[in-house]
């Protein structure tokens, strides 16, 4: 992605814009002649990289195309365009947009950002997907800036390309439904990465790309959507792309994708003035934008959309899927961080009791019955440490408030039953059927992040990156970095070098350790705070808790 300098675009978004560079054009602008005509994007002659910016990948999704599968471009052009600006991102609701105020139904854009110097050979591919729980979130967010991890490729010898997209949102990318399912208009928002990925496979080759080396890559949300492609159309391997790397998140959804709420579709349709239409989509097509952006972001907030068995995109429990083999048989990198369940599990949890009730009562990601609340209270005891063993509080430590004196125990179930177990399971699935898996558990706790909630969810993302100036992370966030010893600087640098290398390569790098079937499986450990700054472990910690998630793989409660 395009390079900022932090305070600078910390000024500039306060000022309710997004910092861009000047356009270098005539003979200095580089070029890419793709299927549909010629793009001049921008070159940076401070890190020697080429932008291509704002690139559309499918037909603007308004109008007659709202609540409809992406479709693919029909038009094509003489002359040159610029792609020197950052599109629209995809309209969401959340922090993630808040330093972007230019959001848009007409957002199916993509960036390509490359190493100058390389037009002509076919360099690996690295197609990230943003997280934020497929309701906010965007490619153009400067935090998974991709100038850092190319610029990071050249310097290891081993030149990638970057790749981010935005994909549709909330209601506009999710919505759920009869007439959606049986319309074929079911998780579009996976469908618009998908097409994504067509348009790479199609035109990759015009900016020194090999549309046969193409890592797909997530967080959170992201890594799901990874996942969703890992196990897309029952598993069918459309050669899209070549490898998958999912941080904090799997091919199982941290939700339900069985048990979704059948009234939403109804009770939405009935707010907007549809319910007596006799094609309630094409009604909500014809409301406009304001109208309905209000509506889903006030009185339509309290409803959940999400990912959906559809019988086409999601043919069914992907866990089960899973135990049937019926994925794309391609590497993968797969981790979670030590204390996912402290962004995930309630607060306030001051006693067994407490943690009963939430179990009972808390629809995130699901109730259970007295039957397994007993079974979990036995697999996670009061006396159980916080995060995935070594822990960085001791076993006595007693979390003060607003926390709770048994948060520790809920935290590591929530963490469990969210991220962690699904993690196991997919690192235990690749390497029974063969398939190499590297597995990886995130350990450092960065700048501005209390001991108490520890390494938590989202925090790799800019050690991954090799953002090592936190950029984009003011005026929303810290910097991770900031004030931190060098050894966090230098995980950095290891951690992107490995995901480079997984992308030019198939495999990250020697020292991680191929995962094992058969119990013996093994994660990577990246902790700045140890010798080495790392080290691999027996990936059997909570054994009975993640054990017994992993055994409600029948759709039970969560799949």
């Amino acid at each position: 992605m395009l390079l900022l300098n932090w305070k600078a675009a910390a000024l500039s978004w306060a000022c309710g814009a997004l910092a861009v560079p000047t356009a270098e054009w005539g003979s200095k602008a580089p070029i890419a002649t793709v299927k549909n005509g010629t793009y001049a994007g921008i070159h940076s002659t401070e890190y020697n990289q080429d932008f291509f910016l704002g690139i559309p990948f499918a037909q603007p999704p308004v109008g007659n195309l709202r609540f409809r599968a992406p479709q693919s471009l029909t038009s094509s052009w003489k002359g040159i365009k610029p792609a020197t600006s950052y599109s629209a991102a995809c309209v969401g609701y959340g922090s993630d947009d808040w330093p972007y105020p230019k959001l848009s139904e007409d957002c199916l854009y993509l960036n390509v950002i490359r190493p100058s110097g390389y037009e002509k050979q076919k360099l690996p591919i690295a197609f990230w997907i943003h997280g934020g729980g497929l309701t906010e979130g965007s490619g153009i967010d400067q935090r998974y800036n991709l100038s850092f991890i190319v610029e990071r490729s050249v310097k290891i010898g081993k030149p990638i390309i970057g790749v981010s997209t935005n994909y549709r949102l909330d209601m506009w990318g999710f919505i759920t439904g009869e007439e959606v399912i049986q319309t074929g208009n079911a998780n579009i928002g996976f469908r618009d990465q998908r097409l994504a990925l067509y348009w790479v496979q199609e035109n990759i080759e015009a900016f020194g790309g090999d549309p046969r080396k193409v890592t797909i890559w997530g967080e959170s949300a992201g890594a799901l959507s990874v996942g969703m492609h890992l196990t897309a159309f029952g598993g069918r391997d459309d050669r899209i792309f070549r490898g998958g790397i999912m941080e904090s998140g799997n091919p199982v959804y941290y939700g339900s994708l069985g048990h979704w709420d059948k009234m939403a579709f109804t009770n939405a349709t009935n707010a907007l003035g549809c319910g007596f239409a006799s094609d309630k989509l094409q009604c909500l097509r014809e409301i406009p934008f304001a109208t309905l952006n209000a509506w889903i972001n006030g009185t339509g907030s309290s409803i959940s959309w999400q990912p959906i068995i559809d019988g086409d995109f999601i043919q069914g429990y992907t866990s089960l899927q899973l135990a049937k083999g019926k994925f794309v048989h391609v590497p993968i990198i797969s981790g979670a961080n030590s204390d996912e369940g402290s962004a995930f599990g309630p607060i306030g949890i001051n006693s067994t009791q407490d943690f009963v009730d939430s179990l009972e009562n808390n629809p995130s990601p699901a109730t259970l019955p007295a039957a397994s609340v007993t079974s979990v209270l036995s697999a996670y005891p009061a006396t159980i440490t916080y995060g995935a063993v070594p822990t960085t509080l001791p076993p006595s430590f007693v979390p003060p408030a607003p926390y709770g004196a048994s948060w520790r125990r809920s935290a590591a179930y929530y963490g469990d039953v969210v991220m962690i177990a699904h993690r196991r399971l997919t690192c235990e699935t690749w390497a029974a059927n063969c398939v190499p898996a590297f597995c990886y558990r995130f350990n450092t706790v960065p700048h501005n992040i209390s001991a108490i909630v520890g390494a938590t969810h989202f925090q790799e993302v800019a050690f991954v990156f090799n953002n090592k100036n936190g950029v984009g992370y003011p005026p929303v966030a810290v910097d991770p970095f900031e004030g931190e010893p060098q050894a966090y600087f230098d995980l950095s640098d290891m951690m992107s070098a490995a995901w480079v290398s997984f992308v030019h390569d198939g495999v990250p790098a020697t020292w991680w350790p191929e995962y094992e079937a058969g119990g013996k499986g093994q994660n990577y450990v990246f902790d700045a705070n140890v010798t080495g700054l790392g080290y691999s472990e027996a990936d059997k910690w909570r054994a009975a808790g993640i054990a017994l998630i992993n055994s409600w793989n029948a759709d039970v409660y969560l799949r």
